[in-house]
């Protein structure tokens, strides 16, 4: 192309690139005169104003034909090759593929849970392969539409988190079990294998309380003010009575928890049960009942679920870090039923331990600095003997400690009341009816529901609790 008609180009076309660098627009600055135009003087015009990759031949083929038909159009001229960015690495759990019927119970047509696959443990021998380490995928660079590369992400490398009686090879791609016995998650996804303990009956006065470095099955009830702790998970074919029952893993229950107001039930990571009737149930992550939670306290700090052919949460209080999800809350007789999401339950705790600790350093580090005071006071007329100065120098370095222990206990206070302000994905969600007599609370805010609804979700949404069709 000639110089002149480079520059008649210039004079007629203006090329300008997206700030991402994945588009350049063809615009025209003149709309009058005599055009004349073609696609191979556009691509040369292209490439003179640095466009080199990505140029759209057949449009470029278009605009020559006929411009006036992209007189008042940005034209896309040239796309770019975005970046692929990598698949992060994962751990791949081989005991699970193996045993996944074990560790989800089927539920019947009446909504009761069948725990038959309760003796289908994930057993494994020692030196036996349990999980392995994916590597991740990298990603590819992508190119601008002006030529040079566009960085992608690779993906993260995923790391064995190792718990007890497991070993790792020394690449670090596989883990196996350094004992025999059952394979077991605990809190943050640990890994881990303990040995079985397994009562055959009921824990009663024959057995006694239990407290056990690996997984309890108990193939009958736990009754009454016994005791059951387990370092990893408690298998139960029969049901809990008032006892206290215990486990840094999961607690799986074929029937329910009749509590009486007596006992708790407490896991790590998950419950699962046929029901709750007047018990203390609290799980680090999920609960799972298949028939009904009645005037009962219920905790989870993820997701409490009960949405069997009853699914029925009536009485009491239920709350649950993220979501609870019923067919049926209250009943026609406007039973009170409180129903909490979004409040993180172990936040709260410590939030409330954290504040009695800034009272207690307040009033403490309130008595060194009288103390000093005094000391100070005393030193500048020199009446401090040889022993008030070294308590002097003492009382200044716990000062010191206070103060510092105190801005970090509340940068925490802050850290806790931030992440409970985030209520954005809590939710309510109700499959069939929620009775009037129900409260809603979602994070800081509450809502009484004065009459029966049918299938609604409560979610935080512009500054109050909202009602939206459950879909």
């Amino acid at each position: 192309m000639a110089g002149n008609d480079m520059a008649q180009l210039q004079d007629l076309l203006q090329v300008t690139v997206s700030e991402d660098k994945m588009y350049a627009y063809l615009v025209f600055r003149r709309v009058e005169g005599e055009i004349n135009l073609s696609d191979s003087g556009l691509e040369t015009f292209l490439a003179a104003q640095g466009i080199q990759h990505g140029v759209q031949k057949d449009l470029l083929y278009l605009i020559s034909q006929r411009p006036q038909d992209f007189f008042f159009n940005q034209n896309v001229v040239a796309i770019g090759t975005p970046p692929k960015n990598g698949v992060d690495g994962k751990i791949r759990l081989l005991f699970e593929m193996e045993d996944r019927k074990a560790s989800r119970p089927s539920e019947r047509e009446d909504g009761s849970v069948d725990f038959k696959e309760i003796t289908q443990l994930a057993n494994v021998k020692a030196g036996q392969l349990i999980a392995e380490r994916v590597p991740p995928i990298p990603g590819e660079p992508g190119k601008a539409v002006t030529g040079e590369n566009v960085p992608c992400k690779d993906g993260k490398e995923a790391m064995f988190k190792i718990g007890k009686n497991v070993v790792v090879n020394p690449e670090k791609t596989a883990m196996y079990a350094a004992i025999d016995g059952l394979v077991t998650k605990t809190e943050k996804d640990k890994l881990n294998v303990f040995p079985v303990y397994e009562v055959n009956g009921d824990v009663d006065y024959n057995i006694g309380n239990i407290d056990f470095v690996g997984t309890v099955v108990v193939r009958g009830n736990i009754l009454t003010g016994f005791r059951v702790k387990a370092a990893g998970d408690v298998r139960v074919t029969g049901g809990i009575e008032g006892a206290e029952v215990e486990s840094d893993g999961s607690i799986e229950i074929s029937g329910g928890i009749i509590g009486s107001n007596k006992g708790y039930v407490k896991a790590g990571r998950n419950v699962k049960c046929s029901f709750v009737l007047e018990g203390n149930v609290m799980a680090g992550e999920d609960i799972l009942v298949s028939q009904s939670i009645m005037h009962s306290n219920v905790r989870a700090g993820r997701n409490v679920e009960c949405v069997g052919a009853k699914g029925l949460i009536v009485g009491g209080n239920v709350q649950a870090g993220e979501k609870v999800k019923a067919r049926v809350i209250g009943n026609t007789m406007s039973t009170a039923t409180s129903v909490e999401v979004g409040v993180r339950p172990e936040l709260r705790q410590e939030l409330q331990e954290l504040k009695q600790q800034v009272r207690g350093l307040t009033e403490g580090l309130d008595k060194t600095e009288k103390a000093l005071a005094l000391l100070d006071q005393m030193a500048s007329v020199g009446q401090l003997a040889p022993d008030k100065l070294a308590l002097r120098a003492k009382l200044n370095v716990t000062r010191k400690a206070s103060s510092d222990e105190l801005q970090t206990i509340r940068d925490r206070i802050l850290e806790i009341e931030k992440t409970l302000e985030d209520t954005m994905t809590a939710r309510v969600d109700v499959t069939h009816t929620i009775y009037g007599g129900a409260k809603i609370v979602v994070g800081r805010y509450t809502r009484f529901v004065k009459d029966s609804v049918q299938r609604v979700s409560f979610r935080f949404m512009d500054g109050d609790i909202t009602m939206v069709p459950f879909i």
